[in-house]
């Protein structure tokens, strides 16, 4: 078996996954990063996105991504995540549901705030859907 680190998906309810693996691709804020045993000290934040966790050179687990941080050591790599989704646990309806239901009330809201917080939710279906469309 391949040299393998510790890593960790971590979303604010719970931990989402938790294992010894061989290369995972992150989508970090200045771009998608890859992480294999023995990687140098990082930190980064993260975008909304997929990650991607392989086993023998092929893409074993995808796991989406609202954002958040990553840190790095040579020995683990731990994301936490202001939301995680397991994509092999939900489908692209449930995304078009939740972009329906923000665009439908980014127009019924009069606050700047509230538009603004909607406004953040179609960006991050929006990476969810993209997500769905990368793992075909």
């Amino acid at each position: 078996m391949a040299d393998t680190f510790e890593f960790e998906l971590v979303a604010p309810e719970k931990l989402i996954f938790s294992d010894n693996i061989e290369f995972v691709v992150v989508p970090g804020a200045e771009g998608d990063f890859g992480v294999l045993p023995g990687h140098a000290l990082m930190l980064s934040t993260i975008r909304p996105g997929l990650i991607e966790i392989y086993e023998n050179d092929k893409p074993k687990e995808h796991f989406f991504v609202g954002g958040g941080f990553a840190e790095v050591t040579p020995e683990r790599c731990t994301v936490l995540s202001t939301e995680s989704l397991n994509l092999a646990e939900y489908d692209e309806d449930h995304a078009r549901k939740r972009l329906e239901i923000a665009e439908r009330q980014i127009g019924e809201t009069s606050s700047d705030t509230e538009r603004e917080k909607y406004e953040k939710e179609v960006e991050v279906v929006q990476a969810l859907m993209a997500a769905y469309a990368n793992i075909k």
